[in-house]
């Protein structure tokens, strides 16, 4: 069985983690926020999940930012780098380096909820590009909105496909904040996986190797911790499953025999059925001309469009237009 919670009081942050658990597991059909899938043991199994051979975004993400980061900075021209959910800024650095061709002193400012990520990158990037300025932003991204314009003119990266992870309601509140965030010129890079063969995102989604499922599983080990959730991890089984009608692959944990979660900084127990799924993330799939057509009604302008060979995956270079 999982640990129990300590005597100690719950921190802001567990009591937040505690209220999202019980609201999703409270609705119909239930489901866990995302967000908490990335512990310091999730992060690194994410990590491990991108370099796995079913797992293409990332590797085909590298391979189009190969190419093009010197045409992007060629269009953008001079501009500070903010990066949202930057991890270990590894893919970042191919911008940096087309960047820093110019000779110029460039400012970047990775946002990541990771401290530790950030200072890795940090020290790893200044010693490679002496040009380079980072700036640290430890925090969701969203903490970094009021900053855009402080760094003006900026190009504003959100890659990995992370904003396939939000429902449409979460998008079109990210698209609004995003537009009055940016100055009007300033840029966006996005990254967005598009829709492809269902058997190649069930390959990519249901890896080999297990480490998706291991993934999906550390969040109720996590909750064992934090929340003293005292489930029984094993009985909790991975299962990812591509939607034609939704575009998106959706992530579930199967309850495999019924079991009841104890969220005790609330003092709450809830029970959930054998068989019963609950639903931890989401992966939407995008075609180019509907992404473009959303984008635009934002004010957000297509200025240039990367592809790889297969058309698997997409960055999309974006510009705030004159009173968006």
């Amino acid at each position: 069985m999982g640990a129990h919670a300590t005597d100690a009081v719950p921190s802001e942050e567990t009591r937040a983690f505690a209220r999202a658990v019980l609201l999703g597991l409270s609705e119909s059909p239930r489901w866990l926020p995302c967000q908490y899938l990335y512990d310091a043991r999730g992060s690194e199994l994410f990590e491990q999940i991108t370099e796995l051979p079913e797992y293409y975004p990332t590797r085909t993400e590298v391979g189009i930012l190969e190419r093009a980061a010197p045409e992007i900075a060629a269009i953008t021209g001079p501009v500070s780098l903010i990066e949202l959910g930057s991890g270990s800024s590894t893919k970042t650095e191919l911008l940096l380096s087309a960047y820093a061709e110019a000779k110029r002193d460039l400012h970047y400012v990775p946002v990541d909820v990771s401290g530790a990520a950030l200072a890795a990158a940090h020290d790893r990037i200044e010693a490679a590009h002496p040009q380079v300025h980072v700036h640290p932003i430890v925090g969701p991204y969203q903490d970094a909105f009021p900053r855009f314009r402080e760094y003006s003119p900026c190009m504003v990266a959100f890659l990995g496909s992370t904003l396939g992870n939000f429902n449409q309601g979460e998008s079109a509140a990210f698209w609004t904040r995003v537009t009055q965030a940016l100055a009007p010129g300033d840029y966006f890079l996005l990254g967005a996986d598009l829709v492809k063969d269902p058997a190649v995102l069930d390959a990519a989604y249901n890896d080999a190797a297990g480490v998706t499922a291991e993934f999906t599983k550390n969040l109720f080990v996590r909750m064992n911790r934090e929340l003293g959730a005292g489930l029984d991890v094993e009985g909790i089984e991975h299962e990812a499953r591509y939607s034609e009608t939704w575009q998106r692959v959706e992530i579930f944990a199967r309850f495999a025999r019924a079991q009841t979660v104890t969220i005790a900084p609330l003092g709450a127990r809830i029970p959930i059925p054998e068989g019963e799924r609950v639903m931890v993330e989401i992966s939407r799939k995008f075609l180019l001309p509907d992404l473009m057509r959303y984008l635009g009604a934002f004010g957000l302008e297509s200025r240039r469009v990367f592809t790889d060979p297969d058309e698997w995956f997409a960055l999309l270079l974006i510009q705030r237009q004159q009173g968006a």
